[in-house]
């Protein structure tokens, strides 16, 4: 009976217009923009219809030879449908197990479990869509490089273990990590003609 009271409470709080969500034109905060690609989340934060749901949703758009850097999403599950185009898929769920990869062709969907680094690469010279699903309606995401190189430099340069990097080089690294959404393998932007800069 709570529950439902909250729920209708939430509901009368809302028009009815403030439970669309149109990706096409999401809030500017939704949007995340790299060199290969955006995606637009749909959160608690910026779809507020949400809350209490327990849903949440990201839409990707994937350029050619665009990379999802590695990710988690530390408190989702997500499920992954292609829509548009094609993607490698890569997920590790954990230290010393092996990774699962699959190519996914439209409509086609992979899991990737709570807290798995994953990645998404488009291996073609066209665009490619994705819908990401989560079972939270605040999943977060957190990119693996930009982790790591967030640490203090002394922290980064141990794990490494490479004793050439100095503070100086972390900062310089820091500085060029590329957005979620990259511009991928070598291999794609040959075929592809795509330039790095």
């Amino acid at each position: 009976m709570q529950a439902l009271l909250r729920t209708l409470d939430r509901i009368a709080l809302l028009s009815a217009s403030d439970f669309k969500y149109d990706f096409n034109n999401p809030p500017s905060d939704a949007i995340t923009t790299g060199k290969g690609g955006h995606t637009v989340k749909a959160d608690c934060k910026v779809f507020p219809a949400l809350i209490g749901t327990g849903v949440g949703m990201t839409v990707g758009f994937i350029g050619a030879c665009g990379f999802n850097t590695p990710h988690t999403q530390p408190r989702s599950s997500e499920i992954n449908t292609v829509v548009e185009g094609r993607l490698g898929t890569e997920s590790i769920a954990k230290n010393g197990v092996d990774q699962i990869r699959n190519m996914l062709e439209k409509y086609q969907m992979t899991v990737f479990p709570q807290g798995a680094a994953h990645t998404e690469f488009n291996p073609d010279c066209e665009p490619a869509v994705f819908v990401a699903g989560f079972a939270s309606e605040d999943p977060g995401v957190e990119q693996a490089a930009q982790t790591l190189f967030g640490f203090d430099a002394e922290l980064v340069e141990a794990d490494l273990g490479v004793q050439s990097i100095n503070g100086a080089s972390i900062e310089d690294f820091r500085k060029v990590i590329t957005a979620n959404v990259a511009l991928g393998v070598e291999q794609c932007l040959r075929k592809c003609g795509i330039s790095k800069k």
